[in-house]
């Protein structure tokens, strides 16, 4: 038998610009359609070699899905390689969501668009509980994750704690004990036939230290980049403060959208008043309604926050800057790790760390869930203080029926009869124009 050629860069391209047009779905759906198309379609990457990146990228902030692209195209062809694949996860989905802040900015505001967009929020909730039992079943296996995912949960939502020091204790836990957490993780590799890139690799040994050098000045060059622009920015309004704003949650987005968006919430909403918390429900209704990953959340985010300033063009140029400081540091990471990657397979501290990371994310998902939620149900919800703590407590005569409706309508249709993520969508931004005809 002969042994299938090496896949070419155009092939490449090719395969990565169909995971870019199809990663609907968040982070998990984003992966499996990765997972098919390179190891179980294409026999690319081997199964072992896949979890290995995975596990890798989860440990850095940033989407993990576009950043495991990003090292499975540099593994495969080098630096422009793992450019193309992570551009193409992008590209399509910013275009769209670009799009679709345009339309919300300008029309939102007219009964039927804020019809649709009210049914959309309303189903996103129940997207997030989603996210918050796909996770948990993952994780949380043993008495240490479980106490973990509740220390994160408590230190958000009743003690206020900073996030990226919540993230930074759990992998410290993690990386301390590895053995109370080794259950947690993606789980082991399965076997299969022989990956065309392991392959390459045992043939030539010598590939990756070829490869490290170049790997490393796109590193440097990606940091570059993503610092010049918030410098240049500085003091600028709204643009210095969209650029330094976004750079900070470039390094602390660890555990992707879901695990981030309160804190991006507290600070976009409650401090520079750039939106309001419905809408940050509805740019993450939208964010799920377009492929790549979910962070592009923040991208509708900056455009509120420019278009409120200067209207469209003052939206489209925030929306970029957001663009540029969230994604250019992806690739710096990945780029200036990706020699060391390679060395740290089977490493139980790293395993550990992973796994800690992982539970403690739980945690952060459920006080998103909390806070969005009570924020979409009630029109009103007051921080009680508690002596040295603070809880969030709903204004009871404040229900807003509509909104329960439309949540549980599309946890039928999730759960119940288990149809997609797009039907789930559509029938409910379908039902909350229909319900925006009924008499008040």
């Amino acid at each position: 038998m002969t042994t299938p050629a090496f896949p070419t860069f155009a092939e490449a391209v090719r395969v990565w610009l169909r995971v870019g047009l199809l990663s609907f779905g968040g982070p998990a759906a984003q992966i499996a359609v990765m997972h098919r198309e390179v190891v179980d379609d294409r026999h690319w990457v081997s199964d072992a070699r896949f979890l290995h990146a995975l596990n890798f990228c989860m440990l850095l902030p940033g989407p993990e899905a576009q950043q495991l692209a990003t090292y499975l195209g540099w593994l495969m062809h080098g630096v422009r390689g793992g450019l193309v694949a992570g551009l193409l996860f992008i590209i399509p989905g910013a275009a769209v969501m670009l799009a679709l802040s345009i339309i919300y900015a300008t029309l939102g505001e007219v009964p039927i668009v804020a019809a649709l967009f009210f049914g959309l929020k309303c189903a996103v909730l129940v997207l997030v509980v989603e996210a918050l039992l796909r996770v948990a079943k993952r994780a949380l296996k043993g008495s240490a994750p479980w106490l973990l995912a509740g220390a994160a949960f408590l230190a958000l939502a009743v003690f206020n704690l900073p996030f990226p020091l919540v993230v930074l204790a759990a992998l410290a836990v993690g990386y301390a004990a590895p053995g109370a957490f080794a259950a947690g993780g993606h789980g082991k590799a399965k076997d299969g036939p022989p990956a065309l890139l392991d392959a390459a690799l045992a043939a030539d040994p010598d590939r990756i230290a070829r490869m490290a050098p170049a790997a490393r000045r796109a590193g440097l060059i990606a940091v570059a980049m993503w610092v010049w622009p918030v410098a240049l920015l500085f003091g600028a309004g709204v643009y210095g403060d969209v650029a330094w704003f976004f750079s900070k949650m470039a390094v602390v987005t660890f555990g992707g959208a879901y695990a981030v968006l309160a804190y991006v919430a507290q600070e976009a909403v409650e401090n520079f008043r750039w939106l309001t918390a419905p809408e940050m429900l509805a740019g993450l209704g939208l964010a799920e309604t377009t492929p790549g990953p979910l962070i592009l959340v923040l991208q509708f985010v900056g455009f509120l926050a420019g278009y409120r300033a200067d209207g469209v063009l003052g939206g489209v140029a925030a929306s970029l800057v957001t663009l540029w400081v969230t994604f250019a540091p992806c690739f710096a990471w990945i780029f200036l790790g990706a020699p060391f990657v390679e060395r740290m397979h089977d490493q139980p501290r790293l395993k550990g760390a992973l796994a800690g990371v992982t539970a403690a994310v739980v945690g952060v998902i459920a006080n998103l869930a909390l806070w969005f939620g009570l924020r979409v149900v009630f029109a009103q919800v007051n921080r009680v203080p508690v002596g040295p703590a603070a809880i969030d407590v709903p204004v009871w005569s404040t229900l807003q029926p509509s909104a329960l409706a439309l949540a549980v309508l599309a946890a039928v249709l999730l759960f119940g009869l288990k149809q997609g993520l797009a039907r789930t969508l559509a029938i409910s931004a379908a039902a909350g124009l229909a319900l925006s005809f009924l008499p008040s």
